[in-house]
């Protein structure tokens, strides 16, 4: 592969075993920390090692595609954002990629190279890729990016990053990564994902063990994504909110689909145990509260972001007070368009000539 095409890496790009793993990971992290700002407090909410091993253990299952629908869903809706973005992308990176659930739908008209980064790697070996484009496969930590400055075009990522402990630190890196007027795309799970499940869980475990702990893990809100993003350099950001609510027959059925698509928990705050009692107890609630017909509704809450690294081409915001309406006299929006279209059809200049061209002949009249 060329050289404009391939990204540079920061230690070793392909870790092939665990001491190679174990000496890139120092590496980067030596590093990452040692770049972090002066007085800033980096979260660690998240066993990441936890998250990988349950990674590793959907691989086991000889049925994993049946626990894929959502992370395909999502995946799919992705890479569709890509193809909005009316551009050709020499290299992009899939952060998180899982099994190519965004990646694997990009053609070669969108890009050119792809390189899929996942934390497990068994889960990597078994990542579809695009039948168009070549495809490389990295095994790496999403708080450790390995890339150098300005050597990405496009980076994306779906229903990963709200595993991260190091989320602003994870920003900044990929916005280091990406050339000037490079894009950052991707989703994540919101605020209220899994709600019904967590009221329950909490309801049950006050009313069985006297306390509860939390068996659903934190995610972030619009504004919270919205600020780092922000912080980390990104421009002309774009944030909007998907939901998605499935049916379940009991809870059980939830937390089973959970575990199959290595969504479950692994906050360090998190039991080791879940009595049975609480867990009947909690599915009682569960069905009292939010249940239907049809069984348990689970609502799965989705942020979708796109940011972009500064560059002179962007637009730029309009000037402040250059606005022609006030907020205020929206209720008069129509009234007001007619009279800016009024005052820009005055203003034009074919109804100058047009005012010219009757002036003349109203003087050739009077002559």
């Amino acid at each position: 592969m060329a050289s404009s095409m391939t990204p540079r890496f920061v230690g070793c790009a392909r870790m092939t075993n665990v001491f190679d793993r174990l000496s890139c990971l120092l590496t980067m992290s030596s590093r990452l920390f040692s770049s972090q700002r002066k007085g800033e407090t980096v979260m660690n909410v998240f066993d990441r090692r936890s998250k990988r091993i349950q990674r590793d253990r959907t691989t086991l299952m000889k049925d994993y595609k049946v626990y894929e629908y959502l992370k395909e869903e999502f995946g799919y809706r992705v890479a569709d954002r890509v193809l909005d973005v009316k551009r050709e992308f020499d290299i992009l990176v899939d952060l998180g990629c899982g099994r190519g659930y965004a990646s694997k739908h990009l053609l070669k008209d969108t890009v050119k190279s792809i390189y899929q980064c996942e934390l497990s790697e068994k889960m990597l070996l078994q990542s579809e890729v695009s039948p168009e484009v070549p495809t490389q496969r990295i095994v790496m930590d999403e708080e450790f990016l390995p890339f150098k400055d300005e050597s990405l075009d496009i980076v994306i990522s779906s229903l990963s990053l709200h595993w991260v402990n190091d989320l602003p630190g994870c920003f900044r890196q990929v916005h280091n990564a990406l050339k000037k007027d490079g894009v950052f795309l991707g989703c994540l799970f919101g605020g209220d994902t899994l709600y019904e499940l967590r009221v329950s869980l909490q309801l049950a475990e006050q009313e069985k063990e006297g306390g509860f702990a939390a068996h659903v893990s934190p995610f972030t809100s619009v504004q919270d994504l919205g600020n780092l993003l922000n912080r980390a350099g990104f421009t002309m950001l774009t944030i909007d909110i998907d939901e998605m609510v499935i049916t379940y027959p009991t809870i059980h059925e939830l937390m089973h689909d959970l575990k199959g698509m290595a969504e479950n928990n692994c906050a360090w705050s998190r039991k080791s145990h879940l009595r049975r009692s609480t867990t009947e107890r909690a599915g009682e609630i569960y069905k009292e509260m939010y249940g239907n017909e049809q069984g348990v509704p689970a609502t799965y809450q989705v942020i979708y972001f796109i940011g972009w690294r500064p560059h002179p081409s962007q637009p730029k915001p309009a000037q402040r007070g250059s606005g022609q309406i006030s907020l205020k006299d929206l209720e008069n929006f129509e009234e007001l368009a007619n009279k800016l279209s009024e005052d820009t059809d005055k203003n034009s200049p074919a109804s100058s000539n047009s005012d010219k061209d009757s002036n003349n002949k109203d003087d050739s009249g009077k002559s």
